[in-house]
């Protein structure tokens, strides 16, 4: 049965749905996302668009980070299971840019900012294991499709409205699709993120109890004292996490997931077999089969 999403989306778009894509379960958790653009297109745009971040951001000559940057992608890169991107990782020299993003295809780039936060590799592999699982979800597209549903709805919608000479009747229908309020969406994906890469760092043999500290540095106060004495400006919030969920939600939903990742941590460790489980996620919904 198709999700809402998919339904509203097949709705608006009409006959553009049977030439670009549709919709189809996201890996790992079976959510629906509905997407248009193919993933050999969203490969190639990923790949352009990494060639022209080597040729005009100011890349990383550390030799240590660019080893350490590399050894843990690499062994993220390993467990993901998706051999047919080319994985690659680099670093931009900016100090001030507290940032990491994933390219289609298995393009990744770590800001030096952030590197002040990871502290350790396993900081280091809540950050890479966040964005890999960014790329292995298909968050760009979905993303991309996302964008051009909305323009989709919007000019149906402004027309609608005009022909019957009622702007309060273009609004509430783009309201209807969605049309200006994506934030919750991307914090859907976020959280998505989130559970994948704790995953994905405990395959590699990454400690996933590190990912709790490194969120409390990234909100700048002890868990406990988080929105209460110790709060962070919207002024202030890193571009990294400018659509996440707030620092306690997300810090709650991985001690939610931690017993999980877990069983992989030991599992990477050789001390015993993962225990196969389907729990509850949180913002994202309940396991369901892929189909």
């Amino acid at each position: 049965m198709l999700g809402l999403a998919c339904l509203l989306g097949m709705g608006a778009a009409g006959g553009v749905v049977s030439t670009l894509g549709g919709c189809v379960r996201a890996p790992g958790t079976a959510r629906d996302q509905f997407i248009y653009i193919s993933e050999e297109k969203e490969i190639a745009m990923g790949i352009g668009a990494y060639r022209e971040l080597l040729r005009t951001a100011p890349m990383s000559e550390d030799p240590q980070l660019n080893e350490m940057v590399n050894r843990v992608g690499k062994r993220i890169a390993a467990v993901a299971n998706k051999p047919e991107y080319e994985w690659e990782f680099a670093i931009v020299r900016d100090d001030r840019m507290i940032n990491a993003f994933a390219l289609p295809g298995g393009k990744v780039a770590v800001f030096t900012g952030i590197l002040k936060l990871t502290k350790t590799e396993d900081g280091l592999a809540t950050v890479i294991g966040h964005e890999v699982a960014h790329a292995l979800q298909r968050h760009g597209a979905e993303r991309y499709s996302r964008s051009i549903l909305e323009t989709i709805g919007q000019v149906g919608a402004l027309a609608a409205g005009a022909a019957v000479g009622r702007p309060d009747a273009a609004m509430a229908a783009m309201s209807a699709y969605g049309v200006g309020v994506s934030l919750p969406f991307g914090r859907k994906q976020e959280s998505e993120a989130d559970y994948i890469g704790l995953k994905l760092m405990a395959q590699a043999g990454y400690d996933p109890r590190e990912a709790v500290p490194f969120w409390e540095r990234m909100s700048g106060c002890p868990r406990q004292m988080i929105d209460k004495v110790c709060f962070r400006s919207q002024h202030n919030i890193p571009e990294f996490l400018s659509t996440h969920p707030s620092d306690l939600a997300r810090i709650n939903q991985i001690e939610t997931w931690l017993p999980e990742a877990m069983t992989y941590y030991h599992a990477a460790q050789g001390d015993e077999e993962p225990v196969p489980t389907a729990p509850y996620y949180p913002h994202i919904g309940p396991t369901r089969p892929s189909s």
